[in-house]
This record gives C-alpha cells, structure tokens and sequence, in this order.
C-alpha cells in the first residue's frame, strides 16, 4: 500500500452538469418548435435565445418576466427548465432545486430535470435525496432510450454511493457509466470515466486498481485538444507519483500540468487582446470620420469665405491685398499639415504592413504546425506531439507580444497612456518578470540570474516598466541558444541613478544593427534574423517608455558573444 501524503487535488467532482451534444441538439430543435408555435410571447422568445447562448444572467431575467406574466403550463415548464440550468451553471444550487421542483411530469425534458435536481442535491451534500432522485429517474420508461442522460444517472450515482461509503454500489455505477462512454466513443467523457474509477479506488487504497486507471487518463488526455484535460491529468499522476514516493517523476508531472495552464491562460489573453483592439480599431475609425466631417464643414466654409472676399478685391484694392497675403499664409498652414499628414500616413501604412506581415507569418506557422500536430495524432507520436504543442504555446506568445506592443504602442502616439511615477523595488520586479517567463526559460534550458541589489529602489511608472523588461526579457530568449545565460545586475556607478543591466549568452549584434535600433527616426527596426517572427515595435516601444521614466539606454554587443543593455533610472530616497 503506498504511503499518502495528501488527497488528490481532482478528486471526483460532486456533479458534471456540461450537457452532451446530442441532448443540445435535440432541445434546439424542440424550442425552434415552440418559438413558431409561440411567437407572440416575446419575453418568452429572448429567454429561449439567451438560453442557447449560455447567457445565463439574460436568460433569468426574461424567464422571470414571462413567468409574471404566463398562464400557459408548457411555456412555464420551459421557463422554469431555463432558470434551473442558469442557477446550476451559477452555482446556485438551492435556487435550481426551487426552480426543477415546479417542472410538471408532462415536460417533454422532465427526466433532465430530475437529473439536473439530483445533481444540485448532491452539491449540497444532500447525499440520500440524491441518491432517490436518481434511483427514481433511473426508472422512467423514456430513460433507457435517452444514452447521454442514462450515462448522466449512472455517473451521479456513482458520486453519490462514493459520500455514502457504498464503494460496491458506485464501482457497480461508475463501470456501466465507463461502458457506455466507451461506446460512445467521446475522448472527454471516457477520460471522466477514466478518473471516476480510478478515484473510487484511490480513495479505498486500492493503489492496483486505481493506478491503471490514471495512467490511462493521462494517455488519453494526449489525444485531447483541451488544456484543462491536460493540466488534470499531468496534476493526478504527480500527486500518484509523490504517494509512491518517486518525487523526480512528481516533479516532471508538476510541471507538466503548470505549462498546460500557462497555455490555457495565454490563449484566453490572446482572445481577449484580440477583442479589446477590434474594439479599439472601430473607436478609433469613429474619430476619422467625425474629424473628416469637420474638415468638409471647413472646406464648405473656405469656399464661401473666397467667394465673398474675391467681391471685396473687387470694391478695395487694399483690402484685397490683405486678403492675398492671409490665403497665402493659409496655403503654406495646409502645406505643412499636408507634409505632416503625409509622413503620418506613410508611417501608418508601414507599420500595418510589417505587422499584418508578422502577424500572417505567425497565423501561417500555427497553420502548419497544426496540420502536423493532426499527422502526430493519427501515428500516435506522443514526443513530437508535445514538442509541436510547445511549438504552438510559442506561436502563440509572439503573436500576443506583437499585439500588446501594438496597442501600448498606439496609446503612447494617440497621448492615451496613463503614467503614475512611484517608488518600485526593482529586485521584486524583476522577479515577477522571471516568474512569467519560467515556460520559456525552460524550453529552451536557459539559467536565469536575478542579482539586483535588495535595496535598489527607482522613480518609475510601474507598468511600463514591467512592458520594457518583458519586451528585452523576450528578446534575450529568443535570440540566445539552448543552455544559454540571462542574467539581471544592477552597477552604482553614477549618482542618483540605477543602472540596471540585462545580459545574456546569445547571437549577439553588429554594429549596425545596435545603430538601428538606437535611431530615433525611425519607427520599425528590421531583425537579420529571419525565423523570428518580430517588428521591432517592441524595442522602439521600450526606448520610449524608457524615455518617459526619465531614463537611458545603451547597448554593448558583438556577433556571437551575446549582448548587454543597460538601462538608467532615476533613484527614490529609499536608496539614501
């Protein structure tokens, strides 16, 4: 019997409520039904709607209005039906049971209700009327028809007997659920199945029998393009393995799981990204418009304010004078406007060009590594297929890093960007940054040193310090080799300042290109290195941030012997 130094951290979830696709398509198809037969009940019509969408705060509401207002039964049981699954997708677990409870016998998804009140009893460890709920259900004669809701029956069951202590019973459940997955086919479903069993008997130190069962979750969740399966599986057999006592395997398994939630998370922020500068583009296309709309009234004026002062030249020589000298000071006003209007656009067009490049490039890349990672799946090359998904989770973060540098970057042009100056440790700083980089760093085996002196304290904006450092902290581990070198040191050389360098062991740059990047007149600095997906932006978005702190830049490098950037701020009076 293995030693247990703790339970499991995905132990057997009390009730999985996420319905199957079959049960979605056919209650899509019911309420298509129902809308046409009641399409004057509107409330009723955006309850149903916000349903499908799992807008589950609009879908309470308009319930509710039709219930105020309702007098037909059909139309009621589906209200209720509506906010029943709302509150159990909320958590709310005594509202679902209040809401299941009023459902009639004659509803056309009565046994889902039953199911979904039995589920919401077993989350408020109201295990005996659980347990009835779903022995009761289990009987309706509609039920043996219905696989994804007898499946349903026979998984809560299982949790259910596990709280009662009636491990004959839930192993005798949890078996006919994992049969009929396996029928089915669902990797997801099977790989819940997978962990109920081994869970059951991991919970009676029956190691023999649990163990199995969790090394074929964690097989599976490679063949499952859901990160959370991922993190799940790598997180159980870490704690499998420390039990065992094969601490080094722990490890593997811990880690394994932290970079599958690293990716989750960086997806979700990437999407998010997306959506706030679609946002941002159309905001910012309003004020064209409306700056296009003043222009025109401008123009309409200019012209009428010609035509009146060519009557004046007429009637007074030297008021025409005066107004010739005026439409030339005007014209050369316009010139310039125009030269300036020219340049901005011209820097506009070049950097949506570099960028929609860049950002094809990345999208190209994902493409194919995709179409590889499908090859992987069908040959079952689970090595390759963990290097591509890391290949990807990289994709990913460059293509991430370019849109967050282009909208800190517009920012800065538009004057939007916000800079509170204050007091910043920079030791803690720099070890946030090193945090957020760990995945990389390992990646590609890079040792990492934070020797910043404790006591260095700066006068800064915090965030936009955190932007420069990420930006040469990506920079440094993209252009250093394999076992490479980054390290983080402060120097006291000059007096009330900090200077901080970063230094690493990577390609290195010539003289031109460390002249390049310095120049502040131009916008984008072109890379030698072809393979790395990047405009530039970054490095130009530091030097002005840099800039905005009141501090410097320099930069020492030479091909092959890695490079050196130090970067000078302004001291607090916490350094004395």
């Amino acid at each position: 019997m293995l030693a247990r130094f703790s339970l499991l951290l995905f132990f057997m979830p009390l009730f999985l409520f996420s319905q199957v696709k079959s049960f979605n398509d056919l209650i899509e198809k019911e309420l298509q039904k129902k809308v046409i037969k009641h399409k004057s009940e509107i409330n009723f019509i955006k309850s149903q709607s916000f349903y499908l969408k799992q807008n589950w705060d609009s879908t309470l509401i308009y319930s509710m209005k039709q219930l105020s207002s309702n007098t037909n039964k059909e139309i009621a049981d589906y209200c209720h039906f509506f906010r029943g699954t709302s509150f159990l997708e909320k958590k709310l677990y005594k509202e679902t049971k209040k809401e299941m409870m009023q459902i009639s016998n004659q509803f056309v998804f009565f046994p889902q209700a039953r199911i979904f009140l039995a589920g919401a009893s077993l989350e408020l460890r109201e295990f005996e009327n659980a347990r009835l709920y779903y022995e009761n259900t289990l009987k309706l004669p509609q039920i043996l028809q219905q696989t994804y809701s007898l499946s349903k029956i026979y998984e809560g069951l299982g949790t259910t007997y596990i709280f009662l202590k009636n491990y004959d019973k839930a192993e005798e459940y949890l078996v006919k659920n994992l049969k009929i997955k396996e029928k089915e086919g669902n990797k997801t479903s099977i790989f819940d199945a997978y962990n109920g069993l081994a869970n059951l008997y991991y919970e009676q130190y029956k190691d023999e029998q649990a163990i199995p069962y969790f090394e074929k979750a964690y097989s599976l969740s490679k063949q499952i393009k859901k990160f959370g399966i991922k993190s799940i599986a790598s997180q159980n057999m870490s704690v499998v393995e420390e039990n065992k006592g094969n601490f080094k395997k722990a490890l593997d398994f811990r880690k394994e799981s932290i970079r599958w939630k690293d990716s989750l998370n960086n997806q979700n922020k990437i999407w998010a990204v997306a959506d706030f500068e679609k946002k941002f583009a159309v905001a910012q296309k309003q004020k064209q418009i409306k700056v296009l709309e003043i222009e025109n009234q401008l123009k309409n004026s200019q012209r009428n304010w010609l035509f009146f002062s060519a009557i004046g030249l007429l009637m007074l020589l030297t008021a025409g004078i005066y107004l010739y000298a005026q439409k030339v000071k005007n014209t050369k006003i316009i010139l310039l406007q125009k030269n300036k209007l020219d340049e901005l656009n011209a820097t506009k067009d070049q950097l949506f060009s570099i960028v929609s490049h860049d950002l094809r490039s990345s999208v190209n890349a994902l493409k194919t590594s995709n179409i590889k990672l499908s090859a992987t799946l069908e040959t079952k090359n689970y090595d390759e297929l963990n290097q591509l998904i890391i290949q990807n989770s990289g994709i990913a973060n460059s293509a991430y890093t370019l849109l967050d540098n282009l909208l800190h970057w517009a920012l800065l042009q538009t004057k939007q960007l916000y800079f509170k100056k204050e007091s910043v440790h920079l030791f803690s700083i720099v070890q946030q940054i090193e945090y957020g980089y760990k995945p990389l760093l390992s990646d590609k085996t890079i040792a990492f040193e934070n020797l910043v002196s404790k006591n260095s304290f700066i006068f800064v904006d915090l965030d936009s310090l955190k932007i420069v450092l990420r930006n040469l902290l990506d920079n440094a581990i993209k252009f250093s080799n394999e076992n490479g070198k980054i390290s983080f040191y402060t120097l006291e050389n000059i007096p009330d300042f900090c200077q901080l360098v970063l230094e690493d062991t990577g390609l290195g740059m010539d003289k031109n290109t460390i002249e390049a990047i310095l120049k502040d007149d131009e916008l984008l600095a072109k890379k030698s290195d072809s393979e790395t997906i990047g405009t530039g932006l970054g490095m130009q978005l530091c030097k002005q941030m840099i800039k905005k702190n009141g501090g410097t830049i320099q930069i020492k490098s030479e091909l092959h012997k890695g490079t050196k950037i130090m970067l000078t701020f302004p001291k607090t009076e916490q350094n004395g």
